[in-house]
This record gives structure tokens, sequence and C-alpha cells, in this order.
């Protein structure tokens, strides 16, 4: 009888044994995510469940933005929502996708001040709009991965509407790019001659201060259409 009990028991320890080891070495794998993202100092604006840490601009709360199965996202009417946080030199990459005939953008460098109604009066706004289905005529300008108005984007790189893409925005010591699904659409400089007389020549001659800003939060516009985002994270350069 002992030793039928040891013939079950043997089996049992080296099953023990494995599951151990493998466990041990998801912890490894683990640990090692993390380190990496530490190294890379990746800061997840979006934790995929609540609204932390943003709110709607010139307010003290959320409303209107919803969160669902990991994705943040306004139907419209919503309001402009704006981050705590500010960023000055950064990395953002988010994912966003929009529905047929819908018009959206992120902003950076967001003066949030009652004498501004919206983030579009003061700040450089990275185009996303369906520009195949857009009921209205689109300038080269209003084209998704442009800087809106100023600088169209390079090549198209949208997939169509309703389809998920990756944005990119690359703030550093004034210098701006803007990448869409991989490829660069749009670079750019702030505050040169270059960018005051582009700037002078446009609509926003007459906001005084249009693109002025070196620092301030990040911006999810709502232009009264659906948008969505997921997986919104940036970092510090």
């Amino acid at each position: 009888m002992k030793t039928f009990y040891l013939l079950l028991l043997v089996p049992l320890l080296v099953f023990c044994t494995a599951k151990k080891d493998v466990d041990a070495e998801e912890v490894a794998v683990e640990e090692e995510i993390e380190v990496e993202i530490l190294k890379e100092k990746w800061i997840s604006l979006f934790d995929g469940k609540t609204t932390e840490g943003w709110h709607n601009y010139l307010k003290d709360n959320v409303n209107g933005w919803e969160v669902e199965n990991g994705v943040l996202f306004t139907k419209g009417g919503s309001g402009d929502l704006v981050s705590d946080a500010e960023f000055e030199n950064f990395e953002l990459v988010f994912e966003w996708r929009i529905d047929e005939k819908c018009n959206s953008g992120v902003f950076f460098n967001i003066i949030e001040d009652p004498k501004y109604s919206t983030p579009y009066l003061t700040a450089p706004e990275y185009q996303l709009i369906d520009d195949e289905g857009y009921p209205a005529e689109l300038e080269e300008g209003q084209k998704t991965g442009a800087n809106y108005a100023l600088h169209p984007p390079s090549v198209k790189a949208n997939k169509p509407a309703g389809e998920w893409n990756t944005g990119k925005i690359i703030v550093n010591q004034g210098k701006v790019e803007h990448w869409l699904n991989g490829q660069q659409t749009v670079s750019y400089e702030l505050w040169i001659d270059e960018w005051k007389e582009l700037v002078a020549s446009t609509k926003f001659k007459d906001m005084p201060e249009y693109g002025k800003a070196n620092t301030g939060p990040i911006g999810l516009q709502d232009h009264g259409d659906a948008v969505y985002f997921k997986s919104i994270k940036i970092k510090k350069l």
C-alpha cells in the first residue's frame, strides 16, 4: 500500500515542481517587461477603465466622455478633454478611430485660460478626420496627420473610417513631428521666423497666443462627432 501511495506522490511532486518553474519564468518575464517600461519611462495617460487624469476643458471633472471595453470615447457634444498633467518635450503615442463623416484632433501645448473658450485657439492640432467621407470638401491642411491648417500631410497613411490607427506626436525643443501608422506625415519647428510667418498668413493670425506656449496639457478634441481612443501613452524627452 505504501508503494502505491509513493507511486501517486512522485508524479504530483514532479507536476508541482514544473508548475513552480513555469510560475517563476512568468514572474521573471513580467519583471523584465516592467524594467523595460521603467527604462523607457512611458507614462500611461489612460488606464483603460476610467477617465482619471483628465478633465473637460476649463472644468474640474469629466462629463460626456465614456470608457467601455478599454476605449475612451465621445459621441459628440461632450466638450474637449484635457490631461491634468502638462508636458514640454515628449513623445506621445495613441490609438484612435473615428466613425464615417467625423472629425477630431489631438492638441498639445494648450493654454487653459477662461479667456479662451477652446484649446483650438491656442494649441497646435494633429488632425483626425474621415478624409474620404467627410461631407465638406477638405483642403490638404485639413487632412489626417496634418498640423491642422498649417502643414498638410506629406503622405496618405490613414486607414478607412471605423478602423484603428496609431498616431504619434514628437515635440522636442520646439521641433515637432507627426506620425501616422508608422509613417511621418509632417515636421515643423515652432516659434522660428518661418513658423511666425506661416501663422500670420492664416486665420490663426487673429489668435494672439496661438502656438506661443512651450508647455501645456494634451487635449482630445470633441468636434461634435464620434471619436475613440485607447492605449494613450507619453514619454518625456
